[in-house]
């Protein structure tokens, strides 16, 4: 009988996670991943969280993967550079909300927390209270507008499929929009509600098909396209500018 086993990396306890590296002075703090199908060094900018991953083969050293990340560092820098800056929940800043730009004004002296006005065609997103507060007071509106807008959205798509809903949470996740379990509990990022609307209303339908198909293949697309023919509009506005979202709210 033979017995293969597989190789699974394990960082040494002693072993950093990070490296730092230089490059147009300044420092790049970069994340290292030992994986077990690498064959070679590789980096990869990830444009949510805006930073450096190197993923390293499984018996590589740290001694060359710095070197790599520092042959790199013109590559690193100028991918950095090219990602769109952070737009933070501050006075004057320009959000979007369904996919219509908002201007976030501060109302110091009103009363209430955070409403939506209309003023010489602009539309805005006005904040009461002290300045210091701005930041979490449209991070909660958006996040309420979101779980309305979800759970308006997942009811109507379960309705249409015959299926249950155990429950709906709305998180700030970087990998995925959206989930769903073998029992129906979905969970959304909160961030869709900055897209167009029919882009959240397409990741509604997208969950609420995985009641019935806990895959991705032929029949559950079939689903998919039949409670929603607009998925392709959906799916390329995601590619195109998903990860855009996740800059608004940043510092």
């Amino acid at each position: 009988m033979r017995i293969n086993f597989r190789f699974f990396p394990q960082r040494k306890p002693d072993e950093p996670n990070r490296i730092v590296i230089t490059g147009d002075g300044e420092p790049y703090h970069i994340e290292i991943k030992r994986h077990a199908a690498a064959r070679r060094y590789t980096l990869r900018v990830r444009e949510t969280s805006r930073d450096v991953v190197l993923t390293m083969p499984p018996r590589g050293s740290l001694k060359q993967a710095k070197s790599f990340a520092e042959k790199n560092a013109e590559w690193i820098s100028a991918r950095l550079k090219r990602l769109p800056g952070p737009v933070p929940f501050a006075d004057g800043a320009t959000i979007p909300l369904r996919g219509v730009p908002h201007r976030i004004a501060h109302r110091p002296d009103a009363r209430g927390t955070v409403w939506i006005e209309s003023a010489k065609g602009e539309q805005l997103l006005c904040v009461a209270g002290r300045s210091e507060h701005i930041s979490r007071r449209v991070r909660d509106f958006l996040k309420g507008e979101a779980k309305r807008d979800l759970v308006a959205a997942s009811k109507k798509y379960a309705a249409m499929l015959g299926v249950s809903i155990r429950s709906i949470s709305i998180r700030d996740t970087a990998s995925r929009w959206g989930s769903c379990s073998y029992e129906g509990a979905l969970s959304y990022s909160w961030r869709l509600v900055i897209a167009p609307a029919f882009v959240l209303d397409y990741l509604a339908a997208h969950e609420l098909a995985h009641r019935l198909e806990l895959n991705h293949s032929k029949r559950y697309w079939k689903i998919v396209d039949g409670i929603f023919p607009e998925r392709e509009r959906a799916e390329a506005w995601l590619r195109a500018n998903g990860s855009g979202l996740h800059r608004y709210g940043a510092s």
